[in-house]
């Protein structure tokens, strides 16, 4: 008897042992699928700054591209303003200044290269002023009710390289 007693102890204390062993390797099983899972959301988040990144850093040089040769046009733009100037008293009926038509040529092919890199002309007289866009130099007695707040001569002319304000128009408002 006492023998199988210890049988029944040797078999206790075996079967004590293992369920210990499979506990212990539970436990590192858990851990270690804690910690998987915490690498692949470490991971994931990673993978989502860089896409994040790549994402960002692609529309930036798409921005700089559109934008790279915006210190260039604006130098050029008081270039356009004295042409414009040019033509506006060339075309007066009360001078006898001449825009040659070689002249116009240039201005017209100036207008068009400068078009095609993304350059438009704010349209600024008769609209309704806004700051955003306008910067006001004076404000006049308008001529009627209906020029009220709107811009009544432009100054200096406006413009937009690829949708993006590189100059405000200098403009004369109602009141």
């Amino acid at each position: 008897m006492a023998k199988q007693e210890k049988q029944k102890k040797a078999t206790k204390e075996k079967e004590s042992k293992e369920s210990k062993e499979i506990r212990e390797l539970q436990e590192a099983l858990e851990e270690t699928q804690v910690e998987l899972d915490e690498a692949k959301d470490k991971y994931l988040r990673l993978f989502a700054e860089f896409e994040n990144y790549k994402k960002r850093n692609t529309k930036e040089r798409i921005e700089l591209m559109k934008t790279a040769a915006q210190d260039t046009i604006v130098a050029i733009l008081p270039v356009l303003d004295d042409f414009d100037r040019a033509k506006k008293s060339a075309e007066d009926e009360n001078t006898e200044e001449v825009f040659s038509e070689g002249v116009k040529l240039v201005y017209e092919k100036l207008y068009k290269v400068l078009g095609g890199k993304g350059l438009k002309t704010m349209d600024t007289d008769g609209e309704v002023f806004d700051p955003e866009l306008h910067e006001a130099i004076t404000e006049i007695p308008a001529a009627d009710d209906s020029m009220k707040g709107k811009i009544v001569d432009t100054v200096e002319k406006g413009y937009f390289l690829n949708d993006k304000i590189i100059r405000f128009a200098k403009v004369v408002v109602g009141k």
